[in-house]
């Protein structure tokens, strides 16, 4: 039985723009994340505040860090899609065409 990958890898051309931009949002999480453990470190009563619909902050940031998280991962996939279709286009005709013979060879 002869064991390969499903789909032929090679040199990613937009890794390095994906690499980038993946350091960006993660520092943008985790200096958001901070936030959240400076406060519940510097402040523990303040997470107990209510904000926001009967809602106290602990509830209100926790859920905040779920939804921004999302966001990113939705805002990352848009963004590497878009890179990669634009390398795609600019890319030589003829490892287009090889690109393609060799998905087509694969089962």
């Amino acid at each position: 039985m002869l064991h390969e990958p499903a789909t032929p890898a090679g040199k990613d051309p937009a890794g390095p723009y994906k690499m980038r931009l993946g350091v960006w949002m993660f520092i943008f999480y985790a200096l958001f994340y901070t936030g959240f453990v400076a406060i519940n470190l510097l402040s523990p009563q303040a997470m107990g505040a209510i904000v926001f619909a009967g809602l106290n902050l602990a509830t209100v940031y926790g859920m905040a860090l779920i939804i921004v998280a999302f966001v990113e991962a939705l805002i990352y996939n848009a963004m590497c899609s878009k890179k990669e279709a634009e390398l795609e286009r600019k890319a030589p005709k003829g490892k287009k065409a090889a690109s393609k013979s060799n998905k087509k060879g694969r089962a």
